[in-house]
């Protein structure tokens, strides 16, 4: 039997969006995962990503060419220096420099245009608003407004025919909680990667937010972090 239940899943190679994936295949969703190279400081999450979507058997894995470079205003797609733990023990509850500005919002514009047009009425997006690094586009208030602004700006949703749902399963899940769910799924967490500054050699720097958090996430879950970091 064909599964026409779709689910179009946002697949950056990381921790919460690869949990996100295991959890949509877990609740009978056929896959479309998209990813994106937006300009960012390097390709290895794309790479890690391409070999999840293979790994988890989406029917297509689609790559995106959406440059955020020529606008800036990150450290993640900008000539600023991605900070460190001892920056991040200063900035206190300022968003940091690596906030993408808009990123969410572009990526889940694209996301929503292909769900259109492949029939599937489920966009799937790792946001967390517990363990995170304080992005506004992370936040509840958004995901509920992108929802309302989908189904008023789609044709199914226009027409009445379905309604667009952001399913964000991981809003409200502490970094631990979501990797134990991982886990329980029988994610593979080796293959996932989480550093914004890695080494040429493609190990985690483990001293910028996203390595902490991560570092974090594995302790208080008291499961082993796979990462290899460059210390």
């Amino acid at each position: 039997m064909t599964n026409n239940k779709k689910a179009v899943v946002l697949l950056s190679g990381g921790i919460d969006s690869t949990t996100v994936m295991a959890i949509a295949i877990n609740q009978g969703f056929q896959i479309f995962s998209l990813s994106f190279f937006y300009g960012q400081r390097h390709a290895i999450e794309l790479e890690c990503a391409n070999k999840i979507a293979k790994i988890f058997g989406a029917k297509r894995h689609l790559v995106l060419n959406v440059d955020l470079k020529p606008i800036g205003g990150s450290a993640l797609t900008d000539d600023i220096e991605v900070p460190k733990i001892n920056d991040l023990q200063k900035s206190g509850n300022v968003i940091p420099v690596t906030y993408v500005p808009a990123r969410n919002t572009i990526f889940l514009s694209y996301a929503l245009a292909w769900a259109e047009v492949i029939g599937a009425f489920n966009i799937f997006i790792g946001v967390n608003a517990v363990d995170y690094s304080g992005y506004p586009d992370c936040r509840p208030e958004f995901i509920s407004a992108f929802e309302k602004m989908a189904n008023l700006a789609t044709k199914a949703g226009v027409e009445q025919t379905s309604n667009i749902k952001i399913q964000t399963p991981l809003l409200h899940k502490t970094k631990a909680d979501i990797i134990q769910t991982g886990i329980k799924l029988g994610v593979d967490y080796a293959i996932t990667h989480s550093c914004y500054d890695p080494s040429l050699d493609g190990k985690a720097c483990g001293f910028c937010d996203s390595c902490i958090l991560r570092k974090k996430g594995f302790k208080d879950a008291g499961v082993v972090d796979p990462t290899p970091y460059v210390s």
